[in-house]
């Protein structure tokens, strides 16, 4: 069986799973987000007759499975039905939820079998690995548990289930509900089926009351409420970290090479996905990572801030091959690290700044900003004042030059702006207007370098005719009004020349691997905001209802997709992606007096 995006997503803020249709843990990376994948069969080329590195329920006489979440939770149900009818239901979930006035979230996920109909004959396969896919776990059985060693921790299974049936994968007749529960290795002293239904009745509480606090649009809720809940889980509220997704090296395209570990927190993406989840009312995850980025700046002193860190902050995030795994659909190699770390992008100084700006405004925040944090952010925006005018690798990444781009100077400008904008809210006008001077300066010469005359668009780098899809956010980064004629301009402009079918490229041109051959969710998503803000909403509302059904079964996008095809590609749960759907349904929903 060939692998695929169908993919459920459960997790905690601590670790992940990911779970496909038929009900097998195909990746789960233990301690945390970026740690070893005990479970790494996705990466294995298929699961086909006997993967390994994957924990499955096979039903004996399998036929179909169907998947969905409970409402508005991180819980997941799967149901395998039998050729004679039978069905089997298997939940999956991370626990997490309040307990001694903290969010409990352990390194810990359980499964519930039972049955529902019919005779179930059940296989239970347990077959973790380890040092990514290189070896499998060397395990160690007690009386109702089995111990296995990884490469980062020793883990424990804990099951109410005949541990001899497990361990030699034989077939049982499934009567009574099982119960698994894989985590820190550590005695669970209660019945596993009691803690297992327990945590699971608390978790499911947890999740229905974090959604029911969501300023949620009249529109598209379901699809707003899970792509909220998916960046959630993307988070690793130990040091407030967002990853940009839970998976490394599910390649861009079919054999394209363009494979990344995507386990870690750019510091510009986690800016759009904290943006989304405060629009959302959802301020906890933005405090955490306020904190986050207090910490990695502190770290760097008078160094130059990194673009992405790890999720610790660690700093060195060398790029390395896992020789043992064969990658997606054999399509390797497969990287775990990013050499991006040593790249120079300039447009993460404004970044920085953006994101923290709210803190200076809300009043729900536990402790709001003050000018000391202001005096700390002024040195972002000298940062963004020296270098707005220099070339860098840009938004892409591009592995292979430099330019001034566009884009990264608009995210310097748009600090210094805040800042003055920050500085004028605490009373400090002269440093208000010191700021704003700066920022007056870096438009004009930013408006002059960019815009192509002949072109009749703004393009991606200082004074060369080429275009990408970033320049659709100058407007939403306020450096140009909605209504001004060359913003206008160029959204027509990137629609005739970027635009495949209803879906955005990133740009046309060749990069370090070639020309790029699938569409970028995010582009996709910047075009459509684009259009409504420049009042072409009916066309804006199309093609985001046809952005919604590419989505898999569960909701959930990855990073890119094919125009012609529409099959998901790319590392997932993509966070950007999942922003989009968030701005979008904000931007074009009807409001909730328009509609009720």
């Amino acid at each position: 069986m060939q692998s695929n995006l169908e993919l459920g997503v459960i997790g905690n803020c601590q670790i992940s799973a990911l779970i496909d249709k038929r009900g097998r843990y195909v990746w789960a990376c233990l301690p945390r987000l970026d740690g070893d994948p005990v479970f790494c069969s996705l990466l294995q080329n298929g699961t086909g007759a006997d993967p390994q590195g994957c924990f499955a329920i096979e039903l004996n006489g399998f036929a179909s499975s169907t998947q969905q979440y409970e409402r508005n939770t991180a819980i997941l149900e799967t149901i395998l039905t039998g050729e004679d009818g039978t069905q089997v239901r298997i939940i999956d979930f991370c626990p997490r939820f309040r307990q001694f006035n903290r969010n409990f979230r352990p390194v810990m996920m359980v499964r519930i079998v039972e049955r529902i109909s019919g005779h179930a004959v059940i296989r239970v396969l347990l077959r973790p690995q380890t040092s990514y896919g290189a070896q499998k776990s060397l395990r160690q059985a007690g009386s109702n548990h089995v111990r296995f060693e990884a490469q980062d921790m020793t883990w424990r299974f804990t099951t109410d289930m005949s541990l001899s049936a497990l361990l030699e994968e034989r077939l049982v007749v499934l009567r009574e509900r099982i119960c698994c529960v894989m985590g820190a290795d550590e005695p669970i002293t209660e019945a596993t089926a009691s803690l297992s239904l327990r945590f699971l009745e608390e978790t499911r509480t947890y999740w229905r009351d974090w959604t029911r606090e969501l300023a949620i649009p009249f529109e598209w809720q379901a699809a707003v409420i899970r792509a909220a809940i998916t960046l959630k889980l993307c988070s690793f509220e130990d040091t407030g970290a967002v990853v940009a997704a839970l998976t490394t090296s599910i390649p861009e395209a079919a054999n394209s090479g363009r494979n990344w570990d995507y386990r870690f927190c750019w510091l510009r993406d986690s800016y759009f996905t904290i943006h989304a989840l405060n629009r959302l009312g959802a301020t906890r995850t933005m405090e955490g990572y306020l904190r986050y980025i207090a910490n990695v700046v502190a770290a760097a002193g008078d160094a130059p801030l990194q673009p992405v860190y790890g999720i610790s902050g660690n700093t060195d995030l060398t790029e390395l091959i896992a020789e043992k795994l064969p990658g997606y659909r054999g399509m390797g190699p497969v990287r775990v690290g990013n050499q991006a770390y040593e790249q120079v992008q300039h447009d993460v100084y404004g970044a920085v700044i953006l994101a923290s700006m709210q803190s200076f405004f809300d009043q729900r925040l536990s402790t709001p900003a003050d000018s000391a944090a202001f005096q700390q952010l002024e040195l972002a925006g000298e940062r963004c004042w020296l270098l707005y005018d220099q070339p860098d690798a840009g938004i892409w990444e591009y592995r292979g030059r430099t330019r001034v781009h566009s884009f990264s100077s608009v995210m310097c400008w748009a600090g210094v702006d805040r800042l003055a904008r920050i500085a004028a809210h605490l009373q400090l006008h002269e440093r208000s207007e010191f700021w704003r001077e700066r920022a007056r300066v870096m438009q004009q010469r930013i408006l002059d370098a960019c815009w192509d005359k002949q072109l009749g668009c703004f393009t991606e780098a200082w004074n060369m005719p080429t275009l990408d899809a970033s320049v659709l956010l100058f407007a939403e980064l306020d450096f140009v009004a909605i209504n001004d004629p060359r913003f206008v301009a160029t959204v027509d402009y990137i629609g005739k020349h970027l635009r495949r079918g209803p879906y955005l490229m990133r740009y046309n041109l060749d990069d370090d691997f070639g020309t790029p051959e699938n569409a970028f969710n995010i582009c996709t998503f910047w075009y459509i905001n684009a259009l409504a803000t420049i009042d072409r909403r009916d066309e804006a509302r199309e093609l985001f209802d046809n952005m919604l059904k590419q989505c898999n079964g569960l909701g959930l996008l990855s990073e890119d997709l094919h125009p012609t095809s529409g099959e998901l590609w790319g590392n997932y749960p993509q966070t950007y992606s999942l922003v989009g759907i968030i701005n979008c349904a904000m931007r074009l929903s009807r409001t909730w007096e328009e509609a009720l």
